[in-house]
């Protein structure tokens, strides 16, 4: 299978919200793409599924080597990914800093469970989230700077949502993301979080973390440059996508423990429609 096959592969495996951006991509950036999310989806995995933190820690290790010789002139990466990601590097220019804070945002799911405050957690939210939203730009193209504030902003609204949508999950499996300031300022226990206990302190809770999810949404959109709007597209399929998501789960309560909520196939689509529409008329919104 051809390195671009792999990380396409990858992608579609993994049923993603944003394989319906990736769609509205020319072949050359649509590629370069799939090689960003296949290395995010590869370095999660290794957070996420290892069980020997020793072993964990040596894998994201392998990954910084292999991130620098993406960058090394005459250096081929280990991974057939990183060799993908590498071309993507040097055809996009991908900013260094970013795809080596991923790595960190991973690393940080090996050494915590928990953070008292959201200003704790915000520079969780950069590295797992906003900082592939810098990679992400960089293929798209953009002329204005703003474009930058633009990723930050949409990539903590993204991982907001994502908390809330698997709190449950998370918990399980040992780690909650929903500062534990607000667990005690609400009345919900880490436990509570564990062990599915659904209630009105509950609600209040999820509430006043998609109102910050909101907060991060309307933020970005404010920033999204109207020179930038076209190419911008597939982000912003990405956002609305996760944005019809965050009031999916609204609607519904905020019963994340009864099942993990997602949208139908036909939705995305027509969100991936209207935002084609609109950028190809120089609309942000």
């Amino acid at each position: 299978m051809s390195l671009v096959g792999l990380s396409s592969r990858v992608t579609r495996k993994s049923r993603s919200n944003f394989y319906y951006a990736f769609l509205a991509l020319p072949r050359a950036r649509r590629e370069a793409l799939y090689a960003v999310y296949a290395f995010c989806r590869t370095v999660d995995d290794i957070a996420d599924l290892g069980s020997d933190a020793a072993t964990q820690r040596a894998g994201l290790t392998a990954w910084r080597r292999d991130i620098a010789r993406c960058y090394e002139d005459g250096a081929v990466p280990e991974h057939p990914i990183a060799r993908q990601l590498a071309a993507a590097v040097r055809r996009f220019a991908l900013p260094r800093a970013a795809l080596e804070a991923i790595v960190e945002g991973c690393e940080m799911d090996l050494e915590r469970v928990a953070y008292e405050t959201f200003d704790e957690l915000l520079p969780y939210c950069y590295r797992v989230a906003s900082a592939v939203g810098l990679c992400c730009i960089e293929i798209f193209g953009y002329t204005d700077a703003r474009a930058r504030d633009y990723a930050v902003d949409l990539g903590t609204a993204l991982q907001l949502t994502n908390i809330i949508r698997d709190v449950g999950a998370d918990a399980r499996a040992g780690r909650v993301y929903v500062p534990q300031h607000e667990l005690r300022a609400f009345g919900v226990k880490s436990d509570d979080l564990r062990t599915g206990r659904y209630s009105d302190a509950f609600v209040r809770l999820m509430e006043f973390q998609a109102a910050r999810a909101r907060a991060h949404y309307a933020k970005a959109w404010a920033a999204l440059p109207a020179a930038d709007a076209r190419s911008l597209v597939p982000a912003e399929i990405m956002g609305r996508i996760y944005f019809a998501l965050l009031q999916e789960i609204e609607a519904r309560r905020f019963r994340v423990f009864d099942e993990r909520i997602g949208l139908p196939a036909r939705r995305k689509a027509a969100i991936a429609l209207r935002c084609w529409m609109n950028g190809m008329l120089g609309r942000v919104a």
